[in-house]
């Protein structure tokens, strides 16, 4: 005989009673999860919302530049009129267009090809980029190193002047990094922005933090195998920090690739200018080349983001310990 009570002391539940209970029971349960659902969905609603209005603008800038002159006139006259100070309006009400009348490529034309002053500031990013990038980072996993293994008796104390010198904005930093490269000769060389950005202390605290959470266990045992400090290095800390390393180089090349004041704080030779300077030169008048040079410029950092998102991701929520 199935008992329904798991006290022998209290009486027999009678069996309506309990389907009774797991009507109930089922009810509440269903009450739950139409609740949760109806979380989840306005959670997501309000996501979806806000994640349109972060691309709305990248979406507008790819899809007009591909407008002739004439429809952005048209559409955006009114606007841009009243960017230059001229009292002539073309549109008495501003259109937000998203798909063109007809698609032309006259604007990537004349910047790829027509005027080659825009490749040419496209490169000059890349030159001063990319080499930051690189050499931060060697120098990040070095210092990193040396802060996360060794024990000295000024470490502290040189690792809170890197905190302080990174809570500080560049602009703060602008006038020494201007009278150091005076003194070495080398305004108005790609040098005086590529040897500040090699030694920009972000990189070598993110990098810091992350190496002082390896176990020493990992290290002692590699080091009862035979390994020195460069094998400790190369074969367990850089293949350890491999998310971070990733994280740190895409957070340093968005952060350098949109740069503006050193470029024109060290360079009296616009010819050296980077995009990101010369961007906020297009001539107003011709907006479709400003939305094409635009989408230009964006290309490489939406490349960058795309091929390494898992590793930012996985750098930035990294919170202890070792995957193994």
């Amino acid at each position: 005989m199935i008992q329904y009570n798991h006290n022998i002391n209290e009486p027999l539940t009678p069996p309506e009673e309990l389907i009774r209970q797991r009507k109930r029971n089922r009810a509440i349960h269903r009450g739950k999860r139409i609740k949760r659902g109806i979380y989840c969905a306005v959670v997501c609603t309000f996501l979806f919302i806000v994640s349109i209005i972060f691309l709305f603008p990248i979406v507008l800038t790819i899809t007009n530049s591909f407008m002739s002159q004439t429809e952005i006139a048209a559409n955006y006259g009114k606007v841009f009129s009243s960017l230059t100070g001229s009292r002539t309006f073309i549109a008495e009400k501003v259109t937000l267009k998203l798909i063109p009348d007809m698609v032309s490529f006259s604007q990537y034309s004349t910047a790829l090809i027509k005027s080659p002053d825009y490749l040419l500031k496209f490169w000059n990013s890349v030159i001063l980029v990319v080499p930051i990038m690189v050499f931060q980072i060697i120098v990040a996993l070095a210092a990193s190193y040396a802060f996360a293994r060794f024990d000295s008796k000024f470490r502290s104390l040189i690792f809170f002047s890197y905190i302080i010198l990174m809570l500080m904005p560049y602009q703060v930093t602008l006038v020494p990094n201007y009278l150091v490269a005076n003194w070495l000769h080398i305004i108005d060389t790609r040098w005086s922005i590529i040897l500040p950005g090699i030694f920009s202390p972000y990189a070598v605290f993110i990098l810091t933090k992350f190496m002082k959470r390896i176990p020493k266990a990992i290290m002692e045992a590699a080091k009862l195998d035979g390994c020195g400090e460069w094998q400790l290095f190369t074969k367990i800390c850089i293949p350890l920090c491999r998310s971070v390393i990733w994280s740190v180089a895409v957070l340093v090349f968005i952060d350098y690739w949109n740069m503006v004041e050193q470029p024109l704080i060290m360079f009296s030779d616009q010819e050296k200018y980077p995009l990101s300077v010369f961007l906020s030169k297009i001539n107003s008048e011709d907006v479709g080349l400003a939305f094409a040079v635009a989408t230009f410029y964006m290309v490489p950092t939406l490349l960058v983001f795309l091929y390494s998102e898992d590793y930012l991701i996985e750098g930035i929520t990294y919170s202890g310990g070792i995957k193994g």
